[in-house]
């Protein structure tokens, strides 16, 4: 017997947005989540920003998503070293919606015998800090990243992103980092938390196997894959799981809310 779906967990990117535009159906999706009082929360690996940040960001596009509905994986960074360490010390290469995370988590961001270095996304990745993280990690300070992508995108190609840096800092210290965001599934279960949600009455909906379907498929989920993003239908035969159906777009999904 298949469950009843009660709540919802939605990649953003290639799901509900693509540079800066509304993908088909997003904003009815959006609209049918809230009108039917569904818990729900639109996940992102990117760190850089805050959840007001994205609020507004989806806003310019027409989706209209509370700020508390909103789960990046510099908040499922925070919540992480707060369960591991409360009230610890970290060094940070990131931005405000990494930095933001953790104060608010109560962590002191210290260049001086820190807990923890935690590298997140930034687009001006600084030698000088990439540096002051090898030595810190090389003096004992454990090695966390919120994420494992290598690429992130621009106007005018890829740029090197958390997953790029982190394979530098481990060359250099002979330490890998611990990735909280996508494809772990520790993101999707801090996600179910959040909202107080069950994996057996869950879905997750994402436009990659790679990331959002694996990590849905690790922590219990149903999982529906969309075509908006970066997968193709052929591609999903390369993978050895499916996800629970692969749909044209998030218009698919209104139905089922």
């Amino acid at each position: 017997m298949t469950r009843e779906i009660r709540s919802w967990l939605s990649d953003m990117d290639g799901v509900l947005v693509h540079e800066g535009t509304a993908l088909p159906g997003a904003a009815e999706f959006v609209d049918a989540l809230k009108a039917a009082g569904r818990p729900f929360l639109i996940l992102t690996n990117n760190s850089i920003f805050t959840p007001r940040d994205l609020r507004a960001r989806l806003a310019a596009t027409g989706l209209d998503v509370p700020e508390e509905s909103i789960w990046t994986s510099a908040l499922a960074t925070a919540q992480f070293l707060t369960d591991q360490m409360p009230g610890g010390s970290a060094y940070v290469i990131g931005e405000a919606g990494l930095t933001t995370a953790l104060y608010e988590a109560g962590y002191t961001l210290t260049a001086s015998r820190p807990d923890f270095v935690v590298l997140g996304e930034t687009r001006t990745y600084s030698f000088e800090a990439i540096t002051q993280a090898i030595r810190l990690i090389q003096g004992g300070a454990r090695f966390i990243a919120t994420n494992p992508d290598v690429t992130g995108p621009s106007a005018d190609g890829d740029l090197p992103a958390t997953g790029a840096v982190a394979a530098m800092i481990s060359a250099a210290t002979g330490r890998k980092p611990y990735f909280v965001g996508k494809p772990n599934p520790m993101m999707i279960r801090s996600a179910l938390n959040r909202i107080d949600a069950h994996s057996e009455t869950t879905v997750m909906v994402g436009d990659r196997m790679d990331t959002d379907v694996v990590a849905g498929i690790e922590a219990g989920l149903r999982t529906y894959l969309v075509l908006t993003g970066s997968t193709r239908e052929q591609d999903v035969q390369r993978f050895p799981f499916r996800p629970t159906a692969v749909l044209d777009s998030v218009q698919d999904l209104i139905a089922l809310v």
